[in-house]
């Protein structure tokens, strides 16, 4: 197979953000505490040039020939493709038994270390290297000096061998080792966290690459069963479409009525309101109408199982069909602490580039803070996340649950209104001796909407909207007084 100009890592997204792979005939750095998924990456990149027919070895100082193999056949790999250069200790030198047939880092000389690892070099000529790990080496070479001089000769070594280098590296060293990092043409620093409940946290990020441009800034990725898995931070401004920015009904003329005609297409609404006052029912009003005209739509939910999304739906008189294709709505319930916001950028992109999808639903920005580690980043990811859709052409449904019940005095968890192009308030309000729901457009940037505030009610046949309240006064206060019914407004209010 004909080599390309770059050698792929075995992970396309990877890849992606390396703007191809890594420069052949160069040494390269992976640094991050242990866990943070070193070996893994290593053994991906090994197993890709194992498929193209390149030569590969794994040099190992801190692990033996059967915890690779065990850790490879977790993934369902088979490392026959690759030669491992065992430095570690066997059994036999452990019990003292035999000849000193392979090194242990702690009892030999760094040169002897050394020139094992060049011999097996030179005997097998390999395209691909991969040494785990430097924390070995370091502590044999005693001083930084050496050390270094031990790692520019190594670099020096492969000079002209045609051959592409990984080292791996624990942080072993106090603070970060700078010496290795100018030393690499290339640095890669995998990052994990532990919440407090939840899954670890991983991210890595390219911190230098010379001679050739990359992606900056850090990237979700996980450790699944197949090997490692990357997200690139989304940015939106690399992706665009062309669509035309029509009005979006929702088959609820009063409703539409209340924002002016309609949603625009590309446009975001934030849906905000206490529990319970039918937030998720008027964006479903909107999904519906839309994988009825023949789109698709994609709901994530959060808070609440799909099982019990659609028997309400049901209940609601609002048909929907499950499904990947037109006229279809795909519904994925996320769990917020088992997932990223890196993760769930891509779910959303793999909906709308690879599914069609024309109308995105998030239920709820509640859950999406919470799958957040870092909450102030929030505002930041989801500003992104809202453009990228936009520039997409697709009509996003944001929900944002607040606290409390009744009043004016209603709290967020966060301030996402200035990031949607519309908001629509839901509010409860007592009147006469009953609870009602009351729904108001708050902005619309992209055109004129209703000033009113209306009642709305939900049953079996789906959502319902009264005239505007304009006899009634403080209905937001919870507790309106009357100023006198003209016939319509009292007919439906009851």
């Amino acid at each position: 197979m004909k080599r390309t100009a770059k050698a792929s890592t075995g992970i396309e997204a990877l890849d992606d953000l390396l703007h191809g792979g890594l420069q052949r005939e160069r040494l390269y750095l992976i640094d991050g505490n242990p866990g943070s998924g070193k070996t893994t990456l290593a053994l991906q990149f090994l197993l890709e040039g194992a498929r193209i027919g390149e030569r590969c070895v794994y040099v190992t100082l801190s692990e033996t020939q059967q915890e690779l193999t065990d850790a490879a056949a977790s993934h369902n790999w088979s490392l026959n493709g690759i030669d491992i250069v065992e430095l570690a200790p066997g059994e036999s030198e452990l019990e003292g038994n035999g000849a000193l047939t392979m090194l242990q880092p702690a009892d030999v000389e760094l040169s002897e270390t050394m020139q094992k690892i060049l011999q097996a070099i030179e005997t097998r000529n390999p395209a691909r290297v991969v040494f785990d790990s430097l924390s070995e080496m370091r502590l044999l070479a005693q001083s930084s000096l050496r050390y270094r001089r031990q790692i520019l000769a190594l670099k020096q070594f492969f000079v002209g061998r045609e051959c592409t280098v990984v080292m791996l590296d624990d942080r072993t060293a106090e603070g970060p080792d700078m010496q290795l990092h100018s030393i690499a043409h290339g640095v890669i620093a995998l990052y994990v966290n532990a919440p407090v409940y939840g899954i670890a946290r991983r991210q890595l990020q390219i911190l230098k690459y010379r001679g050739s441009d990359f992606a900056t800034g850090f990237h979700d990725f996980s450790i699944r069963h197949g090997g490692l898995v990357v997200f690139p931070r989304l940015v939106a401004a690399e992706h665009s479409a062309d669509f035309s920015r029509a009005l979006i009904k929702s088959g609820v003329t009063a409703l539409d009525t209340l924002l002016g005609g309609g949603m625009e297409r590309g446009t975001s609404t934030l849906l905000m309101g206490p529990p319970g006052s039918g937030k998720s029912t008027v964006a479903l009003q909107y999904a519906v109408a839309a994988i009825a005209r023949g789109d698709h739509a994609a709901a994530f939910i959060f808070d609440e199982t799909k099982t019990a999304m659609l028997t309400r739906c049901q209940g609601l008189g609002l048909p929907i069909r499950e499904g990947t294709g037109p006229r279809e709505m795909a519904i994925r319930q996320v769990d917020p602490v088992e997932i990223s916001p890196g993760e769930f950028a891509a779910e959303v992109r793999r909906a709308v580039e690879n599914d069609s999808a024309r109308v995105v639903i998030i239920d709820s920005l509640n859950g999406y803070l919470n799958a957040m580690f870092q909450d102030n980043f929030l505002a930041a990811q989801l500003h992104e996340l809202l453009s990228y859709l936009s520039n997409k052409g697709v009509t996003t449904l944001m929900v944002l649950a607040q606290s409390g019940m009744l009043g004016a005095n209603m709290q967020t968890p966060i301030d996402a209104s200035y990031l949607a192009d519309s908001v629509i308030a839901l509010r409860y309000f007592e009147h006469r001796g009953a609870v009602k729901k009351a729904i108001s457009v708050i902005k619309k940037r992209t055109g004129g909407h209703e000033d009113a505030i209306r009642q709305i009610w939900f049953d079996a046949q789906g959502v319902h909207l009264s005239e505007p309240l304009l006899q009634l006064r403080g209905v937001l206060t919870g507790v309106p007084q009357e100023t006198g019914y003209p016939s319509s407004v009292q007919t439906s209010l009851g």
